[in-house]
């Protein structure tokens, strides 16, 4: 059995989401153990333009890359010895995207998503939402990501079911969360009331397939 990325390559569906095979310890082998990280989930403002629909900023990692190359994400990456995850969140804005928050700005926890126990190179990933500052169009740095965008929840999910634009499935199942909010005040003004609890997904073998499973799920309990 072998597993790579927490990677859905075909359109998720709300219990089965096929997970790319690579390699995975042996089954005595512990987990590995989860490495921090952090994911921003920037708002784009509304500004003069009222009637526009939530945006928020994805970028997609760049083909030569060795994790996950060609996947749209949320800027983030793995937080570094003493930082917190705010402050990784929005390093990692910073370098992958151009965007610099000010000092002021504010983030607030709205996910958490921890990498299945099989998955050999795991994250526990802490998502925050933030506002963009105004003006600030995204400048990939054409390494780490090939392309960056404003793109509504919505038509990301369409397109991700259509196979134009392959997500993780923590993006996926973040992504929809968003689906219920019209601007990015209201996002703000949810997460701030909002209760995040970790999320650990396990993985069944259903007909020689890798599927994933979230708490509550049919079956989580009995898998890995």
């Amino acid at each position: 059995m072998q597993i790579q990325s927490f990677v859905s390559v075909s359109a998720p569906t709300a219990l089965e989401v096929i997970v790319q095979r690579v390699s995975d310890p042996p089954p005595s082998d512990p987990p590995a153990t989860p490495r921090p990280a952090a994911t921003i989930i920037l708002l784009r403002r509304g500004g003069k333009h009222a009637d526009r629909a939530l945006e928020l900023l994805m970028v997609k990692r760049g083909e030569a890359q060795s994790f996950m190359p060609g996947v749209w994400v949320f800027p983030g990456g793995a937080v570094d010895p003493g930082e917190s995850p705010e402050a990784c969140a929005v390093r990692e804005l910073a370098e992958e995207a151009g965007i610099e928050l000010g000092e002021d700005a504010e983030l607030h926890r709205w996910a958490r998503w921890i990498t299945p126990e099989l998955v050999p190179m795991r994250f526990d990933t802490h998502f925050f939402v933030a506002l963009a500052p105004a003006h600030s169009p995204p400048k990939p740095d054409r390494e780490e990501v090939s392309e960056a965008a404003w793109v509504e929840p919505r038509v990301a999910l369409e397109r991700h079911a259509a196979g134009e634009m392959e997500l993780a499935f923590p993006t996926s199942r973040t992504l929809e969360t968003l689906l219920e909010f019209a601007s990015a005040a209201e996002v703000i003004e949810a997460a701030r009331g909002r209760v995040v609890e970790p999320i650990l997904p396990r993985v069944a073998t259903v007909r020689e397939e890798h599927r994933v499973l979230l708490p509550g799920d049919e079956g989580y309990e009995r898998a890995s």
